[in-house]
């Protein structure tokens, strides 16, 4: 009967979701924050994809964000890569190189485990190398022989690495692992759970190749239950609870972030991240609340946010609810807390030295000049200029002069994540050919 029901449903084969979701924003359906499906065209290499497993996180400055238009996406095509020089690039003679040999290493190790044929990222012909990842042997088999300090580093970059304007008006903008306060179990304020996946998910592709999630009942397939649904009590019982929080909007704002920390209530830290979602439609809850003239477009923020849902705590469930997007959680243990959670190259994430970028354009694993601007404690904005490594895919980055920085967790990471939405100069670092 499941069978019959597949093929009226158009559905090719049943997969149980341990894969890629479609973006959350809290301001925008932001078609450039709104499909990981596309973001993850990923090489029909097995080993491949399981190395791209990522923790799900789109761009908080960018959630923030009301688009009521947008401009049509560009195409490999469209992109033009032009060369510059290392003495061109801002403030690149101040760098500290060697801070991202340890990643960079790292990404190596990965990279020669795959076939040579994987796709990492970009168009193979519009980008002049680092496409595929035999296009990296060159590199990664230099980078073994490399010496500590900072000159060897620079040495190895500027000898193993071309770099190529990609715009000076690129949009850069920022992520974080948010910190929320838990209990391992029910009590006191702790009454909102936290869901890891549940075991009647299905995730697969119908016969368009399209992904659809759902569950089965009578022998249909279903759509899952929505946020309304599973607040009213639909996975109760079922013993998926991870930890107890002590509000919705806690949840809320872990879900939106797709991983954050577990501060427990004995003083322990868990990390989660992204498990899977239910497949609904994500509806943002700063567009709901413009419409209905609570706020103007003006003023949404991830505070205005949080602040206007907890002056209105009787609307505060409808209105998270006009969201029927939910995600699902995985405590990740593996991974020493003084690091960030793993990216999509399956490389743990580095404050300051990771980023996210559209891999149809760009090729995971390079590395990435950045100048711009990051907002200060002080007030207004300082410069940033700093070599960083394109080691994630984010949900709200559908172009080449887009990027997500990961800012690390604490309050420092929101407050610079939250606030980082500036133009500036981007410059990716492509291999040479091996000889």
């Amino acid at each position: 009967m499941k069978r019959q029901a597949l093929r009226q449903w158009g559905l090719s084969r049943m997969r149980r979701s341990l894969a890629f979701p479609r973006a959350l924003a809290l301001m925008g359906d932001i078609r450039a924050h709104a499909s990981l499906s596309r973001s993850f065209q990923y090489s029909t290499c097995l080993t491949f994809r399981k190395m791209m497993k990522t923790v799900y996180r789109p761009s908080l400055a960018l959630c923030l964000a009301l688009l009521t238009s947008c401009a049509a996406p560009r195409t490999p095509d469209d992109v033009r890569l032009e060369p510059v020089a290392y003495a061109t690039l801002p403030n690149w003679s101040s760098e500290t190189v060697s801070a991202v040999m340890p990643q960079l290493r790292a990404e190596c190790q990965k990279l020669s485990r795959l076939p040579p044929e994987t796709v990492l990222g970009g168009k193979a012909g519009q980008i002049p190398n680092g496409s595929r990842a035999g296009d990296w042997s060159g590199a990664c088999q230099a980078i073994r022989s490399v010496g500590g300090g900072e000159a060897a580093a620079r040495a190895y970059i500027e000898q193993w690495f071309a770099p190529y304007l990609v715009s000076d008006t690129a949009l850069f903008t920022g992520y974080y692992e948010p910190q929320v306060v838990a209990s391992p179990t029910r009590e006191g304020a702790f009454r909102i759970p936290l869901y890891g996946q549940p075991s009647d998910l299905v995730r697969t592709k119908d016969t368009a190749g399209n992904w659809v999630t759902g569950r089965w009942k009578n022998g249909a397939f279903v759509p899952y239950y929505s946020r309304a649904e599973i607040d009213g009590g639909a996975l109760d019982g079922k013993g998926l609870e991870l930890a107890w929080l002590r509000s919705p909007e806690d949840l809320f704002f872990l879900q939106v972030q797709g991983s954050g920390r577990l501060v427990m209530t004995n003083g322990s830290v868990r990390r989660v991240g992204f498990a899977a979602k239910n497949g609904h439609p994500y509806v943002p809850i700063g567009r709901v609340l413009v419409q209905r003239g609570e706020m103007a477009a003006r003023d949404v923020s991830l505070s205005s946010l949080r602040g206007w849902l907890s002056a209105h705590p009787g609307e505060a469930r409808s209105v998270m609810e006009e969201n029927p997007d939910y995600v699902f959680f995985r405590r990740i243990d593996t991974i020493p807390l003084d690091r960030g959670a793993p990216g999509a190259m399956g490389v743990p994430l580095t404050p300051g030295r990771s980023v996210a970028v559209d891999r149809d354009f760009l090729p995971l694993g390079a590395p990435v000049w950045i100048d711009t601007q990051i907002p200060v404690r002080a007030g207004g904005e300082g410069r940033w200029s700093h070599l960083t490594l394109a080691q994630d895919v984010g949900s709200g980055i559908h172009d080449a002069a887009r990027a997500d920085l990961f800012t690390g967790w604490g309050d420092e990471a929101e407050f610079v994540a939250g606030g980082l939405r500036h133009r500036g100069r981007m410059v990716v670092l492509l291999p040479h050919p091996p000889a």
